[in-house]
């Protein structure tokens, strides 16, 4: 193997195949022509060694603890940006200036109403529906509403439709929140911003005005920030993949969040309140659940530590400690579940066995419990996961859209079944 190409020798003939290097020095070998050259094909069950893409949009170093969207550190956006800017530098590379930004918060306040006979759509789910199935639903059904962003004019005008879709999307949320416990919805109001006016949607009431509070805003802005893009994980994969045959924008979307609503995807950090909960009910006994947790022949398992990309720490988790913290200690939270996650997160950051698996709190477990001291309900986690990454799905999908070599996905297979044989009939 030299610098520029990789050598693979099959039956005693080599065949040689481009070494490309990405700008953070990520190596790949591009086996484009593999099966063409030599008859033979990858087998990489889950992908997890296979690139899909090249991609602008967010660099991960997993083993350095490292986020960029953009080339801007995790930490950097969520300490000076909003979330809307951030939506906006996932979608068109750059922050904002003055003028661009105006216009972008001007889009997102016009579109955020419903058509109004979208709204009996609502009624007609049962009570006990999932929010993330009702989202799904009706994502899917904005393009019999909404046909002028379709997968031909949303690529001339991206900067209307992405702020049009991520406007409209909030609010689908909290109304399929307010439907669900048999509440009248809340309009969206112009004069707030996007964080604020979607608690206000989500909380306020007829008998109970909603108090909107600053560090609540700020909390759930970062919180937004952070989930906003994750590189090629599994919905946004669904999304490239899904987008790829040319389907209109709203199914593609909606296939996002599907592939999001899994519970070994955007349902974990819904895992870790059940987890709680689980440890309430059995007497609040933490160190007993660890040791359960430790024993290989029990089903237990404690949610919400380590992760499969980073290795040494999750600088999201990170972040979210600080402000976990924080805002329990501002709005004086007094919840068994969150002084339980509390008691957990001390045990296990003093514990070898966790220490030594690198099984650190991760972002599900602090999201988790912010969420639930802000007051969004369980049920609720995944969809707040979807309100977020959507920026990044739209963003993945418009690269794939303008790649010069945009193809329809279509993986191979090696076929194990049975080979040619005859019809036969007992």
């Amino acid at each position: 193997m030299n610098n520029d190409y990789a050598e693979l020798t099959i039956n005693g003939k080599s065949y040689a195949f481009p070494i490309v290097e990405g700008t953070e020095g990520e190596k790949a070998i591009d086996i484009s022509d593999l099966r063409k050259k030599t008859g033979y094909i990858t087998l990489d069950p889950g992908f997890v060694n296979t690139g899909s893409c090249k991609s602008e949009i967010t660099f991960i170093d997993g083993e350095k603890g490292i986020l960029r969207y953009r080339g801007i550190p995790i930490e950097d956006l969520v300490e000076e940006c909003s979330f809307v800017e951030t939506a906006f530098l996932l979608l068109h590379g750059k922050l904002p200036d003055q003028e661009e930004y105006k216009r972008f918060s001007d889009i997102l306040n016009e579109s955020s109403l419903l058509h109004e006979n979208m709204h009996l759509f609502f009624d007609r789910f049962p009570q006990s529906s999932h929010p993330m199935h009702i989202l799904s639903t009706m994502i899917n059904a904005l393009s019999t509403f909404y046909r002028h962003v379709d997968s031909e004019s949303v690529e001339g005008d991206i900067f209307k439709s992405s702020a049009f879709l991520i406007s409209v999307f909030r609010t689908i949320a909290a109304f399929s929140y307010k439907k669900s416990i048999g509440e009248p919805i809340v309009y969206p109001r112009h004069d707030l911003p996007f964080c604020a006016n979607f608690l206000n949607m989500m909380f306020d009431s007829p008998v109970k005005p909603y108090v909107i509070r600053d560090q609540i805003v700020s909390v759930l802005n970062k919180l937004l920030i952070i989930h906003a893009d994750h590189e090629q994980n599994c919905s946004t994969t669904a999304v490239r993949v899904i987008g790829s045959a040319q389907v209109n924008l709203y199914a593609t979307i909606s296939a996002g969040v599907n592939a999001l609503s899994g519970p070994l995807h955007g349902g974990a950090n819904q895992a870790v309140i059940d987890m709680l909960m689980q440890i309430k009910n059995g007497g609040k006994d933490i160190s007993k659940f660890i040791d359960k947790a430790k024993d290989k022949d029990d089903s237990c398992k404690l949610m919400g530590f380590g992760h499969r990309v980073y290795k040494s720490f999750d600088p999201r988790a990170k972040i979210l400690k600080e402000e976990c913290h924080k805002l329990l200690n501002i709005i004086g939270v007094n919840d068994d579940l969150l002084e339980i996650a509390l008691k957990l997160e001390e045990i296990a950051l003093k514990d070898d066995y966790f220490i030594s698996r690198n099984l650190y709190p991760n972002v599900d477990f602090y999201s988790g419990i912010i969420y639930k001291a802000i007051g969004i309900p369980v049920n609720m986690f995944t969809v707040m996961f979807a309100i977020a990454r959507l920026p990044g799905w739209i963003a993945h999908w418009k690269e794939m859209v303008d790649s010069e070599d945009r193809k329809i996905a279509r993986p191979r297979q090696i076929y194990v079944g049975y080979t040619k044989r005859p019809i036969l009939r007992d």
